[in-house]
């Protein structure tokens, strides 16, 4: 993917609201013209075709890869015979170059990009902030929070809709 695409990641511990938080961001980026791509890690298995439909059939069958294309949708599976590192290079250059200006990441947390980080310390989990130089700010519903990086109030989404849209203006 070309590196004019400024990537922003999304970095917390399960459970902080990581997926809440894109979904109630995307539309408001997207009302400042912006167009999102996102790119979704998980740990877990998973599987995208709805069983009965000829995608499925075709990937059960034992495609290693499967492209499902309309007129206005397409969709990639592909199926490793082994478990393959997730790297955030090798996912960039699965989306279309063309078609989004701004990329966030939800997963990768201990790879080296931009990063906002959710804390929520009713998790009990510690701050990643301060272990890792790449988190640009943190989103706290914590609102005294000592925190190396601007700190935006994680229960607001315009607000942080606002930080995202100023850095993204940056990095061109």
């Amino acid at each position: 993917m070309s590196a004019a695409v400024p990537v922003l990641g999304l970095a917390a511990f399960s459970g902080a609201g990581k997926t809440t938080l894109l979904q109630a961001l995307i539309p408001l980026l997207a009302a400042r013209h912006l167009r999102v791509a996102v790119i979704k890690t998980t740990h877990h298995a998973f599987d995208i075709d709805t069983p009965g439909k000829d995608s499925h059939r075709l990937h059960q069958a034992g495609a290693t890869q499967t492209l499902l294309a309309s007129p206005t949708q397409r969709a990639l599976m592909v199926q490793y015979p082994q478990p393959q590192s997730l790297t955030l290079a090798s996912l960039l250059n699965g989306l279309e170059h063309t078609a989004c200006d701004l990329v966030l990441v939800e997963g990768l947390k201990d790879q080296p990009f931009a990063k906002l980080e959710l804390h929520r310390p009713s998790l009990g989990k510690p701050l990643l902030q301060p272990d890792d130089p790449h988190i640009i700010a943190v989103a706290s519903d914590l609102a005294n929070l000592a925190t190396g990086v601007p700190l935006l109030p994680l229960n607001q989404p315009p607000v942080i809709a606002e930080f995202i849209a100023h850095w993204h203006q940056q990095q061109g």
